[in-house]
């Protein structure tokens, strides 16, 4: 069963869900036959990389906080991440566009690495204070997640998968996503924002009540070297 998530390297409350998500997949007992894709989704598409610049600093520019509105406002979100075990650092986070990195995502899910490369996207951009429009920097995320430096450099070299990005966009569009993170399972059920792990281990279960419904041939109820009975009377 698929469970499909459009999300944004820059939006706290993503890698908040993402863990949340995580968690609950943990304790559901077919978790090995969840397939995870990662959608791009661009909260500000026409933002302008500032490396001199922290988002604390944007948000205050741009929402017309005070410095100190703007820090207890980001706390409150440093602390719900703490609460799933991820380090924040707000004052370091680079203002930056995130189409290229969203590019090397795309690539990434191409050669089966999508996960791995969202994971390292947000760690760098929310833990790290990477500058995630730096080529250089993505180059070494790649290559770090097992991605060549020649298609890693092609990429960035070019506007490869850019279609990929505006492909998911669209898509949020058709879907009536307004807001990330926002997790679809099967094409069924849908999840907005950073819910509690319940809310996902709810609707995972329900999601996959259906999926089997619709899938009776799939083996669920066991593994392969389990003891069985087969049609030719062969019993191991």
């Amino acid at each position: 069963m698929k469970i499909e998530i459009w999300s944004d390297i820059m939006c706290p409350f993503c890698y908040i869900g993402k863990r949340r998500l995580e968690a609950a997949m943990a304790q559901f007992e077919y978790a090995d036959k969840l397939q995870i894709e990662w959608k791009s989704f661009l909260l500000n598409p026409d933002m302008k990389t500032d490396p001199e610049q922290n988002t604390l600093e944007y948000l205050a520019a741009t929402k017309g906080w005070t410095m100190e509105q703007t820090q207890q406002i980001t706390q409150q979100v440093v602390e719900m991440a703490k609460g799933e075990g991820l380090e924040y650092q707000m004052d370091k986070t680079v203002v930056a566009n995130a189409k290229n990195a969203h590019r090397l995502l795309q690539l990434a899910k191409s050669v089966g690495k999508g996960g791995e490369m969202k994971e390292r996207l947000l760690k760098a951009y929310f833990t790290e204070g990477a500058n995630i429009d730096d080529k250089d920097s993505l180059l070494n995320f790649a290559s770090e997640v097992g991605i060549s430096n020649v298609s890693a450099q092609e990429c960035l070299n070019s506007n490869k998968f850019e279609d990929k990005v505006d492909q998911d966009i669209a898509e949020s569009r058709a879907l009536g996503v307004r807001g990330v993170p926002f997790f679809v399972l099967d094409r069924k059920y849908g999840i907005s924002g950073a819910q509690p792990k319940e809310v996902f281990e709810d609707t995972i279960k329900k999601a996959w009540g259906d999926y089997v419904k619709e899938n009776p041939i799939l083996d669920i109820a066991g593994s392969d070297t389990a003891a069985a009975c087969d049609v030719d009377g062969n019993c191991e």
